[in-house]
């Protein structure tokens, strides 16, 4: 009789309201072309260039110290804790749906014991009542026919998936900003060594012009510029010492805890070369992105949440209620066969009239998915975006550091020449000046030029996908 009776509740149901249909999920097309602007090639990938999302951090970062500071940020920074934390967050909510397709039954005993007056007691006579009832049941299921849960519960897995990806992006973001800011640390350090060795340079110079002013021989204007050289240098000592503090802290806020000095950077020069990577071609490359896949989870997500919005049309069928057990007027007959006892509590329900709601709810649903995809094709060509404009600067920038050592070197035999001419009395002290002056422009703009150089490799690392 009960399967009989469920049997013709759904058969009544899909006769009203025919079977439904589940969104499918298709990926959208890639909205950036199939290869990478020819301006953006970049210097051709070396035979042993690899993909990035197939090389390790350590394996790119090969410095030891730098190894032992991404180390400790991934193991102590907070956001990348709250990502993590986000992903138990996701896993609890998606087993939270995943256990409405199943019962919940629940054990249940109880007595109740009252005195029926005489008008009211069959045997006309006061007397008290006793009942014992010990029930195992369900308290209420509902009957997905419909994949109204199912397809919640699809959504809810999307969203995990998603924040598992959030995580990946979050630790690939994590690494590449350590590495940018301990290459600014050392930057920095390196232009303060630097600052400190010209002023000590001018500091010489400036002693031996009044030496040779007092015997006659320089004028005070050659000691009023060698002392301006001096002060201007003693200038940028306190730039770079206040640069190099506020990159020790921003280091320290990555790492999540004080960086040890012993793992700090010497210098630029010191860091040894990283891994050359292939650019590989798009539709590689920012599929695989953690970033990318994120977009396409919520995307999955929010086109079940249109399945959900679409069994809406659909009755709901359900156990409101049902238990069976035992049940007594004497505590000593609860457990006999006699004494059993069963409920069964089906119900459907069906809205015929909810001015419009539902409809409403599959056009939110539908309009949800379609700024997802939005959101997914806007994702895609930023990152195609990143990637040409890495690629664009990473042939440029070999270029310009190769010219800036080059411009260097020069700088530094003009800067000698005119120091011993200077010495031999052949020239004035002021060709010195504009030697030394534009030789330590152009050590400051190698030291940045290499800077530039190493971020954009470490950008290229990032946006290429790597850092897992």
């Amino acid at each position: 009789m009960r399967k009989l009776t469920i049997l013709l509740l759904i058969s009544a149901s899909l006769f009203l309201c025919g079977c439904p249909k589940a969104a499918r999920y298709s990926r959208p097309q890639m909205p950036v072309p199939d290869a990478w602007p020819e301006d953006s090639s970049g210097q051709p990938d070396g035979p042993d260039a690899e993909a990035a999302y197939d090389v390790n951090w350590r394996e790119f970062f090969m410095d030891e110290r730098l190894q032992s500071v991404i180390q400790l940020a991934l193991e102590n920074n907070r956001d990348l804790r709250i990502a993590a934390l986000n992903i138990d967050r996701a896993q609890a909510m998606f087993r939270i749906q995943r256990s409405e397709q199943y019962p919940k039954a629940g054990a249940s005993a109880g007595g109740e014991f009252y005195r029926a007056p005489e008008n009211m007691s069959p045997a006309g006579r006061s007397q008290t009542v006793q009942q014992h009832s010990v029930n195992l049941g369900i308290a209420s299921w509902e009957l997905d026919f419909f994949g109204r849960i199912r397809s919640l519960k699809s959504a809810a897995l999307e969203q995990f998936f998603a924040t598992q990806q959030a995580r990946s992006a979050a630790q690939i973001s994590l690494v590449a900003s350590v590495a940018e800011a301990y290459s600014a640390y050392a930057a920095d350090s390196e232009n303060l060594r630097l600052a400190q060795a010209t002023m000590k340079a001018q500091q010489a110079y400036a002693d031996l012009i009044r030496q040779t002013r007092d015997l006659g021989i320089a004028s005070d204007l050659d000691v009023i510029q060698a002392e301006t050289q001096v002060e201007a240098a003693r200038v940028d000592i306190a730039r770079y010492s206040g640069n190099v503090a506020r990159d020790r802290h921003a280091l320290n806020l990555l790492a999540g805890s004080i960086v040890p000095v012993n793992l700090l950077p010497q210098g630029l020069e010191a860091f040894p070369p990283l891994k050359e990577l292939s650019a590989g071609i798009p539709s590689d490359v920012l599929l695989r992105r953690p970033d990318i896949l994120m977009t396409e989870h919520q995307l999955k997500a929010f086109n079940a949440n249109i399945g959900a919005a679409r069994a809406a049309y659909f009755p709901r069928i359900s156990l409101t209620a049902g238990a069976a057990g035992f049940m007594s007027s004497d505590l000593a007959d609860l457990f006999k066969y006699g004494s059993r006892t069963w409920s069964f509590v089906p119900n459907i329900a069906l809205p015929l009239f909810d001015s419009g709601a539902r409809d409403a709810g599959v056009k939110a649903a539908l309009a949800e998915r379609d700024i997802a995809v939005a959101e997914y094709e806007k994702s895609i060509q930023s990152a195609f975006r990143e990637v040409s404009d890495a690629l664009s600067l990473r042939s440029t920038l070999t270029e310009q550091l190769n010219a800036q050592q080059s411009l260097v070197n020069s700088l530094e035999k003009t800067y000698r020449l005119s120091e011993a001419r200077y010495k031999g009395g052949i020239d004035s002290y002021l060709s010195v000046l504009v030697a030394q002056r534009s030789l330590y422009a152009a050590q400051q703009q190698l030291v940045a030029t290499r800077l530039a150089r190493l971020s954009n490799l470490v950008t290229l690392y990032k946006v290429l996908g790597g850092g897992a």
